[in-house]
C-alpha cells in the first residue's frame, strides 16, 4: 500500500466521511488522482461511496468496516512499538520526551486544522 493511500485511509478513520475534493485538498493531490487512488481503494473493498445525508448529489467517501478494523489494529501496532523502545530510555531521556509533550500535541493540532481544513 502507497504512503498516499494509508495516508487517505488515516484521514477517513481520523475525520469521518469525506467528499473526494476534499480528500484532496488534505492529502496535496489533484482531485483527478484522488478519485484514481478512491477507486483503487474501493476495488480494494477498503473504502466504499455512499450518498450525504444533506445533499443527494454528493457522494461521500468512508471507510468500510474491514478496513476501519484494519486502520486501528495498525494504530495499535504503532503505539506498541512505540511502548517497547520507549522503554529503552533512560529516566531522563523519558523525562525529556513527558516536557516536550504539550508542545508536540499543539503541533499535531496546528498540522491538523491545515491539512484538514472544514470537515463537510
Amino acid at each position: 500500500m502507497s504512503l498516499t493511500s494509508a495516508a487517505i485511509l488515516a484521514t477517513l478513520d481520523r475525520t469521518g466521511p469525506r467528499r473526494i475534493t476534499d480528500l484532496a485538498v488534505v492529502e496535496g493531490v489533484t482531485q483527478p488522482a484522488m478519485t484514481a487512488l478512491v477507486r483503487v481503494l474501493e476495488e480494494s473493498g477498503l473504502v466504499e461511496r455512499r450518498d450525504d445525508a444533506s445533499d443527494k448529489r454528493v457522494k461521500l467517501v468512508c471507510l468500510t468496516e474491514a478496513d476501519a478494523s484494519y486502520v486501528r489494529t495498525r494504530r495499535e501496532a504503532g503505539v506498541h512499538a512505540f511502548e517497547r523502545l520507549i522503554g529503552k530510555l533512560t529516566g531522563d531521556e523519558v523525562e525529556a520526551l513527558m516536557a516536550a509533550l504539550p508542545a508536540l500535541e499543539h503541533l499535531a493540532e496546528l498540522e491538523s486544522q491545515d491539512r484538514e481544513g472544514p470537515k463537510r
